[in-house]
This record gives C-alpha cells, structure tokens and sequence, in this order.
C-alpha cells in the first residue's frame, strides 16, 4: 500500500473515531459487547 493510501486511512479512521466519542456511540458499543461477552459465557 503506498504511504498515502495509509496516511489517509489513518486520517479518516481517526476522525470516525473522534466522530464516534462526539455522539457518545463508544458507550453504547461498548455495553452491547459486555452484555454480548456476559450471554455467551451463561452469566446474563
């Protein structure tokens, strides 16, 4: 992959990411993964 592609991935994940903290989605995400981990393992 040429450097360029990758610096512009780079920029574009980053700025989902930032994207995603704004909106408040990583909270969301991240308590459907524990309940998700909590079902399989037979405790929720």
């Amino acid at each position: 992959m040429p450097k360029k592609t990758g610096a512009l991935l780079f920029v574009v994940g980053v700025g989902l990411m930032l994207c995603g903290l704004y909106r408040q989605e990583a909270v969301l995400v991240l308590e459907k993964a524990i309940t998700i981990c909590l079902q399989c393992i037979g405790i929720g």
